[in-house]
């Protein structure tokens, strides 16, 4: 018994160390793990994003509501930073004695869009116009010196501060700044240190990254890891911070493609106007009218002084009957939305009918027959575009939009025609073949003998010399963005016809054209859009007029596309000589955002068009390969088909842009970035015809195993002709042939 009583009492003596060794595991362990988390005191808002970010990361952090709570409350020697709540209306509260009591317990300070700096002057605060955010050192890691970030709706406090991190300055470049910093162009520092004060300074709002949208997202996160470990004193171990960008692809570039993909993709691609709100209704019409000082008077004048950028539509959705607005531009507010382009033009209306009309073909969907018959019905009988008078030498002729009937472009009209037949074929109608066949020899009474239009013509000039003038003229233009699609309708309108002059002119210029590739030619933003645009004019010769020669121009644009073509399925963007270009990239710092501009600085930049480029050469290898059944065309738009579905837009929260496609996509970080030069159609616009009705009706078409020249191929638009021929060009007028 005895010995028992000692090896229990033996036994409890070893347990000790025991007990204290889990006392340790318990307590000591996790308060050093909790000490390695460098617990940061955040002075914000709970709807701050970077705060919610940080919850989200489960990167630890305290938050209080103003900063002299978060100075006081915070641990000696650990990071506090003071966010800017009310950006951009009121800058962040801070005085000296704030900085000095940080400074005595040894805090490790952040502040954004500060009152007051020690020992520094600052200035009113400041709305960025054309500036960008440009990383003007090589500390932050990941980031490159010269880099250039979207810090969208920028207001920032001027301050002079020596060796800034980031600065702010109107900067040309695609993702870097070209030509460096111009301090004549305003530079100023955003993000610098102030070290006797351990203090690092942010003269505007960083923390607003997810709300207003910052880009590109990888930057943002090293740009917050810098800072987050700068805050932290070195943490080595804080994980990247990770969020979902509010608006986003839809598809990852790795991600399998759901089968119903492309159709999701149509619904979604035309529903974005209801969500967008650029069907008007009436009462949108009278908006339209207020905006541009409109009235039965002037509702052809051109009212250049109004910027067209406005709010989005008070009045609910139309159904057609009053008009598509152009679309959204490329500006983004601090929360995240963009305002509407507010221009009624007259393509874009023409285009959508065709998306529409493809929409309730596929899904038997008669709200979207009745929205395309409602456009083009507003188009051509009720919008006053079309002009109807037949003494005027601008009969049959479509003005841009109410508001601007200064330029004539026969660019315009033709992807109003192509709608237009489209439509008129799926709803099997025939109400606007009159019009159709006008508005086709309206533009080709005033095409030169050599089948070529020039840019555009003047509406008062055409007045004035009439059209007789064009129909003789011997005017050339090697540019395919001008004048090559509506060589289509010539092409198109012979096939009904017969009528050889359509094809007999339109055969000579594209002849000239192809014999002028690639060195004769003109670019507007960029060749790879010229090369596009020949694919449909190209392929429409090759069914009226099928010889060799034609399948060899066809394939030699194609071939020159595809070396151009990611493997994403991303048509890459790319700059013709420098001294053929008419809107080429900025030349200097102080020429950015001044013109139209391509998204990309120089060939090799990772950028896809969707608005000049993808969309237009998806219908043109679409009817490549329907008119040759060459494969080589069908892979070419089966890759840019997976690649178009991909980078549609996803957003919860903006409906404005959810479904939409932007015109300006990074194939390489995947995500919308470009540079946004243009002065009108940046980067991040959306534009209802020409982008978001093509894409649409291509992947429409594809899901039905249709195209556009067969679709149309029964239209009696024919049976108009001779007579409005007769009258539009007179038998007198065609000596030449």
């Amino acid at each position: 018994m005895k010995s028992s009583k000692i090896s229990t009492r033996r036994n409890r003596l070893l347990l000790i160390p025991y007990s204290f060794l889990l006392l340790f595991l318990f307590i000591v362990i996790p308060a050093c793990k909790s000490g390695n988390k460098s617990s940061i005191t955040l002075s914000c808002r709970e709807d701050n994003d970077l705060f919610k970010v940080l919850e989200q990361n489960k990167i630890h952090c305290v938050r209080y509501n103003t900063p002299a709570e978060a100075v006081e409350n915070a641990e000696p020697g650990s990071g506090v930073m003071i966010l800017a709540d009310d950006y951009p209306v009121k800058t962040t509260p801070a005085d000296l004695s704030l900085f000095e009591k940080a400074l005595n317990k040894k805090l490790r300070l952040f502040v954004e869009y500060p009152s007051f700096l020690p020992g520094m002057a600052t200035g009113e605060p400041r709305r960025a116009t054309l500036e960008r955010i440009v990383v003007s050192t090589d500390r932050i890691k990941d980031l490159t010196l010269m880099q250039i970030l979207a810090l969208h709706d920028c207001n920032y406090i001027p301050v002079s501060a020596e060796n800034p991190l980031l600065a702010i300055s109107k900067v040309a470049g695609f993702d870097h700044a070209v030509y460096g910093l111009d301090n004549k162009a305003g530079t100023g520092a955003v993000l610098f240190e102030i070290p006797e004060y351990g203090l690092l300074v942010s003269t505007t709002k960083l923390s607003h990254f997810v709300t207003a949208r910052y880009a590109p997202k990888e930057a943002m996160q090293a740009l917050w890891v810098f800072i987050l470990q700068n805050i932290g004193g070195g943490t080595v171990n804080l994980p990247v911070p990770d969020w979902t960008p509010e608006v986003r692809p839809t598809y990852t570039r790795e991600e399998k493609l759901p089968v119903n993909a492309a159709r999701l993709a149509v619904q979604r691609g035309v529903d974005w106007h209801t969500g967008a709100g650029m069907l008007l209704n009436e009462q949108g019409w009278e908006e339209y009218k207020q905006l541009w000082k409109l009235n039965d008077s002037n509702m052809l004048t051109t009212v250049p002084s109004v910027n067209n950028a406005a709010p989005r539509p008070k009045a609910l959705s139309g159904d057609g009957s009053f008009g598509v607005l152009e679309g959204i531009a490329s500006e983004v507010h601090l929360d995240g939305s963009q305002p509407t382009r507010w221009w009624l033009r007259s393509d874009s209306n023409g285009e959508s009918s065709l998306a529409f009309a493809l929409r309730g073909e596929m899904d038997g969907d008669s709200l979207s027959s009745l929205v395309a018959g409602n456009l083009l019905d507003w188009l051509y009988f009720r919008s006053g575009l079309f002009q109807k008078d037949s003494t005027k030498a601008n009969y049959g002729l479509l003005f841009w939009a109410p508001g601007n009937a200064q330029g004539l472009y026969h660019d315009n009209d033709i992807k109003a025609i192509l709608g237009c037949i489209g439509t008129s074929a799926i709803l099997k109608t025939d109400r606007w073949d009159e019009a159709l066949v006008k508005n086709i020899l309206g533009n080709f009474r005033t095409t030169g003998v050599n089948g070529f239009r020039g840019h555009r013509l003047e509406n008062p000039d055409l007045l004035s010399k009439g059209w007789r003038s064009y129909w003789s003229g011997n005017t050339t233009l090697f540019q395919p963005h001008y004048e090559a699609w509506v060589w289509s309708s010539y092409l198109w309108l012979y096939d009904k016809t017969g009528w050889k002059p359509l094809l007999e002119r339109t055969r000579k210029s594209i002849t000239m054209m192809m014999k002028a590739y690639p060195e004769g030619w003109r670019w507007t933003n960029g060749i790879q859009q010229e090369r596009g645009r020949m694919l449909l004019p190209l392929a429409w010769l090759i069914r009226v007029d099928d010889r060799p020669e034609y399948r060899d121009w066809l394939k030699r644009i194609a071939d020159d596309i595809e070396k151009c073509q990611d493997q994403s399925g991303a048509i890459r963007e790319e700059l013709g000589a420098s001294d053929r270009g008419d809107y080429r990239p900025p030349l200097s710092n102080e020429a950015y955002g001044t013109n139209e501009a391509p998204l990309i600085h120089q060939n090799g930049d990772s950028v896809a068009d969707l608005l000049y480029t993808c969309n237009f050469t998806f219908l043109g290898l679409h009817e490549a390969y329907a008119a040759t059944g060459d494969e080589q065309y069908k892979r070419m738009a089966d890759k840019l088909a997976g690649f178009l579905i991909r980078i549609q837009i996803r957003s919860e929260n903006h409906s404005e842009l959810d479904g939409g496609w932007f015109r300006a996509f990074d194939y390489r970080q995947w995500e919308y970035w470009g540079s946004n030069a243009d002065a009108g159609w940046g980067a991040w616009s959306v534009e209802t015809g020409w982008t978001q009705a093509w894409i649409p009706s291509v992947l429409a078409m594809r899901e039905m195993n249709k195209n556009l020249w067969d679709i149309t191929k029964n239209s009696k638009a024919g049976t108009h002709f001779d007579k409005i021929r007769r009258q539009m060009i007179p038998d007198k007028d065609l000596i030449s042939f």
